[in-house]
């Protein structure tokens, strides 16, 4: 099992490729892949074909996978780009900032 450093709803920034510098909030992880997909990062054109009577078909623009390595977490407090840590506080575990400490859930 593969382990991935973000989670659905994080805001995180890509750090190298087309869309260095921006950020957005990450709407789906695949850790068995180590890919993430991200709101507004990595846009794809995609052909559709109808499927049923009445329903048109096209060019449709959606977000594509990248790999989780490329984004990093931005951190809620400080907002800048930051490694995450983890923690244990009274039996529950929370991510840290490596730059300011805040913890997260």
């Amino acid at each position: 099992m593969n382990k991935v450093h973000v989670k659905t709803g994080d805001e995180v920034i890509v750090i190298n490729g087309k869309y260095r510098g921006q950020k957005g909030k990450v709407l789906d992880v695949s850790p068995s892949e180590g890919k993430v997909i991200v709101e507004g990062i990595n846009i794809i054109t995609k052909h559709v074909k109808p499927r049923t009577m009445g329903e048109v078909g096209g060019l449709v623009k959606a977000e594509s996978a990248l790999y989780a390595d490329k984004v990093q977490l931005v951190c809620p407090k400080c907002g800048e780009a930051t490694r995450v840590g983890h923690t244990v506080v009274d039996g529950k575990k929370f991510r840290v900032c490596k730059k300011c400490g805040a913890q997260f859930e």
